[in-house]
């Protein structure tokens, strides 16, 4: 296992880049969710998080977010938390495309830190003081990847907060805000369909 600075120095984004078999630009994107309940738009952080950026812009372009549920919203107090996306892809690929049976399960989790130019890899915080170094916190509208391992994204599902949620940041790759429509995603409710997803830019 490569640990330390020179795991830093080795395993950067465009080796994951090339592992997954992703073009990764490093840029952002903003792509427009069509959901039931109306249109929401996306900034996707293509600057700081590419290989979970360009992972995403990779699933759009196959259509496998079309006509998907937001199969579970969790409430709290002060916020919300929505997901979406493929949460069994063993049994998608089985009962719907048998021609994704190439996509893997999970991608490593990736958190960017403000002053450093790469983005840390299967890499989470465990100490909060950290927190305040991190390029991306979870704010109003903000969209990051499930968790499929301490260290790993899973790489078809993902999820949205409706408000500030500090004890996440960290441990979550945070990709993507609502710029655009945050009413509609405040609306959402569970087995509301996400119609198509549509890349702006």
């Amino acid at each position: 296992m490569i640990t330390g600075c020179s795991y830093k120095n080795v395993i950067d984004s465009n080796y994951y880049c090339e592992k997954l078999n992703l073009n990764c630009l490093k840029k952002n994107r903003e792509v427009s969710f069509k959901t039931s309940k109306g249109d929401f738009d996306v900034e996707l952080y293509g600057e700081n998080n590419p290989v979970t950026t360009n992972n995403f812009i990779k699933n759009i372009k196959k259509n496998i977010y079309k006509n998907k549920r937001f199969y579970k919203i969790i409430n709290f107090p002060q916020v919300q938390i929505i997901y979406s996306g493929i949460y069994s892809v063993n049994n998608y690929h089985k009962k719907e495309n048998q021609n994704l049976n190439k996509f893997r399960r999970s991608i490593p989790l990736e958190i960017k830190f403000k002053k450093e130019i790469e983005p840390k890899y299967r890499y989470q915080i465990i100490d909060t003081s950290e927190t305040f170094k991190l390029a991306n916190n979870f704010e109003k509208g903000s969209l990051a990847m499930v968790k499929s391992g301490s260290r790993d994204s899973s790489s078809t599902e993902f999820f949205f907060v409706t408000n500030k949620f500090p004890e996440l940041d960290g441990r979550y790759s945070i990709f993507g805000k609502v710029v655009k429509g945050i009413e509609i995603l405040e609306k959402l409710e569970k087995e509301d369909l996400i119609y198509e997803i549509i890349i702006s830019n």
